[in-house]
């Protein structure tokens, strides 16, 4: 039996400048045998989250057949056209967005012209939150676009949870212990002048504490306690040098040490000077 076609759509009801990030509109429809669009090019991104049924989708020199929990993604200026199946039409939702924050939150979902689409399999999330962002719209509320918004982040990090649960299926065991060791440094680096330790980061992280240390050593010779150690002195030795007003005390503990002596003690096994000598020396050499 075929199904009756469906087109609905509502617009931002919010005035706006599309400046950062601006979701514009919203829909949903059951497309009927072969239904068409394009080639053509828009001036915004547009969004597509496959419900049910296949149809094909290219852009540029990218072509593919899409089915239900596929995604894929339109880019501004660039000629497009997909088509339904004659046999099993699609059913979809889309969402369009324009603003300069849309790269970098295309980038980190792992989307690009190369490969504009995503297999979230049996993950409904993306459907979800397009469903999300056009109930928003539809509510008129004046809060709509922010909350069109937020839900546009929580849809591109459901896009980058199936983009990196594709890519770790794939990876050979070096480049997935390659990976591993990457968090473990942007895990450090970020959290350096907090107080983490190596059991609370592995736990985090999803690894037995043993295993992601012995990983890491051999990847880079040395511990991940040794890596935070210098990692914090480092940090240290900095603001000695660029912040004259703060005392060794304030500087320890910016940098993560909880014991300024136990700072004391790692900056001269590094660099066989107390913190104090350090900063006089410098000071002395930029006069």
């Amino acid at each position: 039996m075929s199904k009756s076609a469906t087109y609905r759509v509502v617009s931002n009801p919010v005035s706006f400048n599309a400046r950062e990030l601006t979701v514009l509109f919203a829909g949903e429809s059951q497309t009927k045998p072969q239904h068409r669009i394009g080639p053509k090019v828009v001036d915004y991104y547009l969004l597509h989250y496959v419900i049910s049924g296949k149809g094909r989708f290219r852009t540029g020199e990218f072509e593919a057949e899409l089915t239900a929990g596929d995604s894929f993604l339109i880019h501004p200026s660039q000629l497009f056209h997909y088509v339904s199946d004659e046999v099993d039409p699609w059913r979809y939702r889309w969402v369009a967005f324009a603003g300069t924050l849309s790269d970098s939150l295309i980038a980190e979902a792992g989307l690009g012209p190369d490969l504009p689409i995503v297999h979230s399999g049996g993950n409904k999330s993306p459907g979800e939150r397009c469903r999300s962002i056009y109930e928003a719209f539809r509510g008129r509320g004046s809060s709509a676009s922010l909350v069109a918004s937020g839900h546009l982040h929580l849809l591109f990090a459901s896009l980058h949870e199936a983009v990196s649960e594709g890519t770790i299926s794939q990876v050979r065991p070096d480049t997935h212990s390659e990976e591993l060791v990457r968090q473990v440094v942007g895990y450090l680096s970020t959290q350096y002048a907090e107080p983490v330790t190596i059991q609370g980061m592995a736990e985090t992280l999803g690894y037995n504490r043993a295993y992601l240390s012995r990983l890491f050593k051999q990847h880079t010779s040395i511990s991940p306690i040794t890596f935070l150690t210098k990692l914090r002195v480092d940090h240290g030795r900095r603001l000695l040098r660029e912040r004259p007003e703060l005392t060794v005390e304030q500087i320890a503990s910016s940098v993560g040490f909880q014991d300024a002596l136990y700072f004391s003690k790692q900056f001269r096994r590094l660099y066989d000077q107390s913190p104090s000598d350090y900063r006089v020396t410098v000071g002395k050499a930029l006069k």
